[in-house]
């Protein structure tokens, strides 16, 4: 029977989700939990990789096996085998045919930033503090120019093993709102897939129009001469998120409350 499970995690220390030998995981450690529910060793997919200290709060994963345990309940049993940086926060058995990986439409990614005199403790594990503070207004009309579909060749890293960098953003959204008296960005990207550091690439290079390091105009450049080097830096892991991962249907019971 195959399951389907919504997990969030704190990356702060991973090593990323894909299994590495020598590494903690998160694939890992799920693998591991698996392993004992099902009593066999247990692969667990995942709808795709997240980098080391990046976070999730509804990562999708799917993994076959035989257990009496009814599949709205895995989630409680996992639970009391993971460490307290994971947590499976829904379960069910997976729609026909389904596959984590393969099937996803899209998947929304959220970086956030704030602006404060000095690092703040409590924000410092998911967010990152820039200074000076970017114009909001800026930043969303950058945005707005990546919308759509475009060869995003120079917002990759070196390493990315993707076939082809023409990738789909349906919305760039950004929010601002106070933070225990702190202003704090929201970058909110809904996309068709994302290349390594994709979503950290555009944050900084919005980041910096917004504090007039650089312009608009080295966006709409760097989609043509598809240079890495024409953007700003990439920004720490720390600060994205992936939010929601989208099938087009709902697969679990609290998604139609």
């Amino acid at each position: 029977m195959r399951y389907v499970l919504q997990i969030g995690y704190d990356g702060t220390a991973f090593s990323g989700s894909q299994r590495q030998p020598g590494a903690r995981t998160v694939q890992g450690v799920v693998e591991g939990a698996a392993a004992d529910i099902f009593g066999v060793t247990t692969a667990v997919a995942f709808s795709g990789r997240t980098d080391a200290g990046v976070h999730a709060a509804g990562q999708i994963c799917h993994l076959d096996g035989q257990t009496s345990v009814p599949p709205h309940k895995l989630r409680e049993v996992f639970n009391r085998l993971l460490p307290p940086d994971v947590r499976v926060l829904a379960s069910a058995a997976a729609p026909a045919g389904f596959d984590c990986t393969r099937g996803a439409k899209k998947k929304t990614y959220c970086y956030r930033m704030y602006a404060a005199p000095a690092a703040h403790p409590l924000l410092e594990r998911y967010a990152v503090r820039v200074t000076p503070p970017p114009d909001l207004n800026a930043m969303r009309s950058a945005a707005r120019l990546t919308v759509g579909e475009h060869d995003f060749a120079a917002f990759r890293a070196s390493g990315s093993s993707a076939k082809t960098s023409v990738r789909t953003l349906y919305a760039v959204d950004i929010s601002q709102k106070s933070v225990w008296g702190m202003p704090m960005w929201e970058l909110r990207v809904t996309g068709n897939g994302f290349l390594y550091n994709m979503v950290r690439i555009l944050a900084g290079e919005l980041c910096a129009i917004g504090q007039g390091r650089a312009e608009e105009r080295s966006l709409t450049e760097a989609f043509i001469v598809k240079e890495r080097a024409l953007l700003d830096k990439t920004m720490p892991a720390r600060g994205l998120i992936l939010e929601r991962v989208d099938y087009g249907l709902l697969l679990f019971e609290e998604e139609a409350q």
